[in-house]
């Protein structure tokens, strides 16, 4: 189970479905219910497909184009770090004009729900902890980002704008947190590495 929560945790945090909750709830404003629920529903097909072929094919990836995971570490982690950084210091999360016809696709699916924090964090916890696991994190992950927003007016109701908020932000400080970390184990790698 320890095991388990390691690969769960990281994913929760970088999915951050409540820190979402807001742009859904905007995004998806006005729309019928048939409408929001294919929406929902097409976001979460297209961030399980896209977070799974990403972590099936991304260390191929990274292979073919020499990189390590030492080197994706340092990279990921700066990326997670600018990520939540900009978060926990802007007050929002970024959002645009869409067609309602491919809302779910992008932007919620992608980069919204699955996006450069989930892919990196897959990524780095199926190197350490293996894929079968990771991936069964992943959409244990999408399957609760899916719930919420199937229930975002009670949930938004009951949280408020400032629990709304408050969640995001402790969300965007774990992610911090976790990119410091993958950081400095990537650092340490290289060295270690670079001294054999």
């Amino acid at each position: 189970m320890r095991i388990f929560l390691l690969r769960f945790l990281p994913l929760f945090v970088a999915v951050d479905a409540l820190g979402v909750l807001p742009i859904f709830i905007s995004l998806t404003d006005g729309l019928s219910p048939p409408q929001k629920r294919r929406v929902l529903i097409q976001s979460l097909i297209t961030a399980s497909a896209v977070a799974l072929v990403f972590l099936a094919i991304g260390p191929t990836i990274l292979s073919a184009l020499n990189i390590t995971v030492s080197d994706f570490m340092v990279a990921g982690g700066i990326l997670l770090l600018v990520i939540s950084l900009s978060d926990l210091l802007t007050g929002e999360k970024r959002q645009r004009l869409v067609d309602p016809e491919t809302l779910g696709a992008v932007p919620l699916g992608v980069p919204i729900i699955t996006g450069p924090a989930v892919l990196t964090t897959s990524v780095l916890l199926a190197n350490v902890y293996g894929i079968s696991l990771t991936a069964l994190a992943l959409l244990i992950n999408l399957g609760i980002a899916g719930a919420i927003f199937w229930f975002a007016q009670p949930i938004s109701r009951f949280l408020g704008n400032a629990g709304t908020m408050i969640l995001s932000k402790i969300a965007s400080l774990f992610l911090a947190t976790i990119a410091v970390m993958l950081i400095r184990k990537g650092i340490v790698e290289i060295i270690t590495a670079a001294m054999k």
